[in-house]
């Protein structure tokens, strides 16, 4: 039976906007209609709390709101028919595995829709792909925190690491990034990827050469000392799912620790490198 996601649908406001208003809640996707944007959480509490966080945001004023439950299927289904291919840099992902051919390269990811996890559609992911191709991987390992449908850690892998452990704390998330891990096994070492239903605490008992954190300003924030614990000195810490005016908080949140060398920004969100010093 596929999963009912809960979904905010909200009428005539900007999507950046709207995603700026409830990044606090977690939205895991977001679909963009005529005049309507959709905004999928992981839970109903999180849509709830979103709402109300819009209803009380002058920002926003007070527009229409309406709750739904979406089946993945039914989203998937017709997400499948409008994603096209996403080429960052060397990395090529694609959402069906029809697409490969016949000799398939190394890398080219093929990572199907699905609203909870990153298929590279998405600017923060992008930020993430772009990143993990500035840092030296070879015999490097990663951990992936949030990993989702997995796209991080199998792409750390295509580019070289000897080991990539891909941590969530959602079940579903993990079941979909070890799924994924099996329609990439066109991938020379795919199974260095180990998937753990682990959260943020676990961060604690690993330590990498790069850590890769797409999760939301305020998180990386909170958890700035616990992610740059993880890294080894002389790693890389890839950030992603901050927003533009969110960076300069996030980045002194880990107090003189790490040195940013590398940004870009994209619809609005930033993606960095960092060193641990």
């Amino acid at each position: 039976m596929a999963r009912l996601w809960p979904a905010l649908d909200v009428w005539n406001v900007e999507a950046d906007l709207l995603l700026a208003v409830v990044d606090d809640f977690g939205p895991t996707a977001v679909e963009e209609h005529d005049d309507t944007v959709r905004l999928f959480f992981s839970t109903t509490t999180a849509r709830d709390e979103a709402g109300r966080a819009i209803v009380s945001n002058p920002i926003v004023g007070t527009p229409r709101q309406q709750l739904v439950d979406v089946s993945d299927d039914d989203w998937a289904r017709r997400s499948q028919d409008n994603l096209q291919p996403v080429t960052v840099g060397k990395i090529t992902v694609l959402p069906d595995s029809r697409l490969l051919g016949p000799d398939p390269a190394a890398l080219a990811i093929v990572i199907p829709p699905s609203m909870a996890f990153g298929t590279g559609h998405h600017a923060t992911t992008r930020l993430c792909l772009a990143a993990l191709q500035t840092v030296p991987l070879a015999d490097a390992s990663v951990v992936d925190v949030g990993t989702g449908s997995g796209i991080l850690a199998i792409t750390a892998v295509a580019l070289g690491a000897t080991r990539a452990l891909g941590i969530d704390y959602d079940v579903d998330a993990i079941a979909a990034a070890r799924e994924n891990v099996e329609r990439n096994r066109h991938i020379p070492g795919i199974e260095r990827v180990a998937l753990e239903c682990l959260d943020l605490g676990s961060l604690a008992e690993q330590t990498a050469d790069c850590v890769t954190a797409n999760l939301t300003g305020t998180l990386i924030a909170a958890q700035a000392g616990t992610l740059q614990s993880a890294v080894r000195p002389g790693g890389r810490l890839i950030l992603s799912g901050v927003l533009a005016d969110e960076w300069a908080a996030v980045f002194a949140a880990f107090g003189g620790a790490v040195k940013k060398v590398w940004q870009s920004q994209e619809d609005g969100w930033i993606g960095a490198v960092v060193v641990k010093k």
